[in-house]
């Protein structure tokens, strides 16, 4: 007995996928969707805001002030006193504005607050680093999910059709009594395990395109699955240790981690710097008006002053002595953070070329699997035509060939999900990798 054309369309998934989405489409749908990336973007513009923040420390800051006041005194002088009036109530209005510029000269502080700043810019373009692979992944993730699920229903489909022909069958076997009861037994609860299998297959499937579509804000159409000759290429280069060094270099996780160990120690600088002076250079303008006076008399004043003004902190109840200890001991907590970074990234990179390279050798496993299996299913169908094999053999048979093929399609989807794991590692991972892994797509 051969497969049936439909077992075999089932099996090698041709069906309408020509307009399909591939997976280059549905990252670029997410990108645009995808309320973690928005979150992500938000957040790196607002990091983006703190080297202008730390430069404004730097620059002059100027403060305009004014007044108009109603004046109602009252003088009464004790004696007389020649020249001037004896007094009495006096209303007048009085108005005036002040400018004050103040330019700091020396504050240490400042300065270490300002190169503080360009780090948190690190930080902040470093961690929108990692949201843009993180998308990626979560993309190629969720889109293979979809297509792994999409195979499970159909292999269900296969071999839920391929076990209703080994029951006809063995129906057939028992009426003309070269078959017992047993058979058609056997045949009829694999077909029912198989349409329960088949009902889980089709939930799942229900989920992975649920999955999907939180990313992309759309219920997934088609999508575009893998060739039928995946190519396999190990990583380059073929040298695990050369890319943990990579990884060492270019890693944003690392980077972010570099950045915190700095900021911590001039966090220590800053706050020993609370017992610095600090020098300004100080200016002010002001204008006043008044209508009347306490000697009956109006007036007009300006004031010009110009000067360097020094303060000098002597004693703050402990306060600065107490923060730059605090400040020590969160510089030690970042080299710490940093060293554990470090050894994290050197293990998750191993571990992702390790995936790469375990997944190719799993593929070809499969394959070879794969081949077996089908002749073994081959072989029993003859074997029972001609007597030498019993239905439950061309059971057995048929279940073997459609579990190594639903394990052969995720070995596959898992290869090209570890290629991406492995540049993501090292910082590495773009569009383009993705653009490469799509190429296997049709």
């Amino acid at each position: 007995m051969k497969l049936t054309p439909f077992i075999l369309t089932a099996l090698c998934g041709i069906s309408g996928w020509a307009q399909a989405a591939d997976l280059l489409e549905t990252f670029r749908a997410a990108q645009a969707n995808d309320p973690v990336f928005a979150a992500a973007r938000a957040t790196q513009q607002a990091g983006l805001e703190k080297l202008p923040q730390g430069r404004s420390l730097l620059m002059p800051s100027i403060s305009l002030n004014a007044n108009s006041t109603f004046n109602d005194s009252t003088v009464q002088y004790h004696q007389p006193v020649v020249g001037l009036p004896g007094g009495g109530n006096q209303r007048y209005n009085s108005h005036g504005y002040s400018v004050n510029l103040t330019q700091p000269l020396y504050r240490q502080q400042n300065w270490l607050a300002y190169t503080e700043s360009e780090l948190q810019v690190v930080q902040a373009e470093a961690q929108f680093r990692i949201a843009e692979q993180d998308l990626i992944l979560r993309v190629a993730e969720a889109y293979f999910d979809v297509l792994i699920a999409q195979d499970s229903v159909q292999l269900a489909e296969a071999q839920k059709i391929a076990i209703a022909e080994q029951l006809e069958y063995a129906k057939r076997n028992f009426e003309v009594g070269s078959a017992t009861i047993t058979d058609t037994h056997e045949a009829q609860a694999r077909y029912d395990l198989t349409s329960a299998q088949e009902i889980a297959a089709q939930n799942d499937l229900e989920i992975k395109r649920r999955a999907l579509q939180q990313l992309i804000n759309a219920i997934p159409q088609d999508l575009r699955r893998l060739g039928k000759e995946l190519k396999l290429e190990t990583p380059q280069p073929d040298d695990m240790e050369k890319w943990v060094d990579d990884a060492q270099l270019s890693s944003p996780q690392l980077a972010i981690a570099q950045a915190g160990a700095e900021i911590a120690e001039k966090e220590v600088a800053r706050n020993r710097g609370g017992h610095y002076p600090t020098i300004d250079l100080v200016a002010s303008y002001a204008d006043n008006s008044a209508s009347g006076g306490g000697f009956g008399v109006g007036s007009d004043s300006t004031n010009k002053s110009i000067g360097v003004q020094l303060n000098l902190p002597l004693f703050q109840g402990g306060a600065v002595n107490s923060m730059w200890r605090e400040a020590q001991a969160n510089h030690e907590r970042a080299r710490q953070e940093l060293e554990n970074v470090r050894r994290t990234i050197a293990t998750q990179t191993r571990q992702a070329y390790l995936g790469v390279v375990s997944g190719m050798a799993q593929v070809k496993a499969l394959r070879q699997a794969l081949t077996s299996s089908e002749s073994v299913l081959e072989a029993s169908k003859l074997g029972q035509e001609v007597g030498v094999r019993t239905n439950l053999d061309v059971l057995n048979a048929q279940q073997q060939l459609f579990s190594t093929r639903r394990d052969l399609y995720q070995a596959e989807y898992n290869y090209l999900v570890s290629q991406l794991r492995l540049k993501a590692a090292v910082g590495s991972l773009g569009e383009e990798d993705m653009a490469r892994v799509n190429q296997a797509l049709y």
